[in-house]
C-alpha cells in the first residue's frame, strides 16, 4: 500500500491566529510538522487556505496546495488537497498541523492498522498513567476513547469515559486504563471521499468531535496504541510549553 501524508494548516484560529507560522526552536511550527512526516510517507503535502503558509512551506522546500477557506473540518480540507494533487494513493494520512512532535513511530503505528484489510479509518491513542494525574484526565481538550476487544473505537468524548461508579475519583487512573486520543487519522482514499459527503451529526455537534460523525454513520475506526507523548499547540501558552519541551527533550526524541 502507498501512503500520502496531508497536513491541514489554517491561518485563522480563535485561540491562536497564525500558529502554523509561529516560531518553535527557530523554525515555523508547520516546518517542524512537515519534517517529522517526511521520510515516513510516500509523499507529504500541506493543505492551506493562506498564501503566507503556502509561501513558507515552499520556502523550506516543502509541497503545499491552496484549498478553500470555508471547510468545516480538517478532513474536508484534506480530501480537497488529495484531489488537487492528482495522484492515486491507497491511504491518506491526516496529520495535525499543530503537532510538531509527531514521531515516525506513531506514523508507522497508524499505517500498521491497515495490515488488517478491513480497516476503513485508523487513529492513535496513548494510555493515561497514574502519573498523569486527575487534571490531565479531566481536561476537555484531551478527548478520551473507549475501544472494543478488536481495538476499534466505541466512542470518543471530552468527558471521562468510562465513569467508575463505585470508586473514588482519586483511584480512577489506578483502576482502569483510560486512553487519550492523539489527533492523527488515516483513511482509505475511497472512504475519505465518502466521509466528506456526510452531514454533521448530533453527537459530533454535541462534543465538537468530527470522528463521532463517522461512528454514527456506521464506519469503524481502528485504534493503534502509542506510548509517546505529544504536545499539540492550541494556544500561545502551549507554544511556550512546546519550547520548554524542545529544550529539555530526552535522547528518545530527535528533531
Amino acid at each position: 500500500m502507498n501512503y500520502i501524508g496531508i497536513i491541514p494548516a489554517r491561518y485563522a484560529s480563535t485561540r491562536f491566529p497564525g500558529k502554523p507560522l509561529a516560531m518553535l526552536g527557530g523554525k515555523p511550527v508547520i516546518q517542524r510538522v512537515y519534517e517529522q512526516v517526511s521520510g515516513v510517507m510516500d509523499d507529504v503535502l500541506v493543505a492551506t487556505d493562506d498564501e503566507r503558509i503556502l509561501k513558507t512551506v515552499e520556502g523550506f522546500g516543502g509541497k503545499a496546495v491552496m484549498t478553500r477557506a470555508d471547510h468545516k473540518s480538517g478532513t474536508d480540507r484534506c480530501y480537497e488537497a488529495y484531489v488537487l494533487q492528482g495522484k492515486p494513493y491507497d491511504v491518506v494520512v491526516n496529520i495535525q498541523g499543530d503537532e510538531p512532535f509527531i514521531q515516525p513511530q506513531q506514523l508507522e503505528a497508524v499505517k500498521a492498522c491497515f495490515e488488517d484489510p478491513q480497516t476503513e479509518i485508523a487513529t492513535l491513542v496513548k494510555p493515561f498513567t497514574p502519573a498523569d494525574g486527575w487534571p490531565a484526565l479531566e481536561n476537555v481538550n484531551s478527548p478520551k476513547v473507549v475501544v472494543n476487544r478488536r481495538m476499534q473505537a466505541l466512542y470518543f468524548s471530552r468527558s471521562i469515559i468510562p465513569y467508575q461508579r463505585n470508586k473514588d475519583k482519586a483511584e480512577w487512573l489506578k483502576g482502569h486504563v483510560y486512553y487519550k486520543h492523539i489527533g492523527l487519522y488515516a483513511y482509505k482514499a475511497d472512504v475519505l471521499k465518502e466521509l466528506t459527503s456526510l452531514p454533521q451529526s448530533p453527537l459530533e455537534l454535541a462534543e465538537s468531535l468530527e470522528q463521532l460523525r463517522w461512528l454514527e454513520n456506521g464506519y469503524t475506526i481502528k485504534v493503534g496504541i502509542s506510548e509517546i507523548e505529544t504536545i499539540g499547540i492550541d494556544t500561545p501558552a502551549d507554544l511556550e510549553a512546546a519550547e520548554a519541551f524542545l529544550k529539555n527533550r530526552t535522547k528518545r526524541y530527535t528533531f
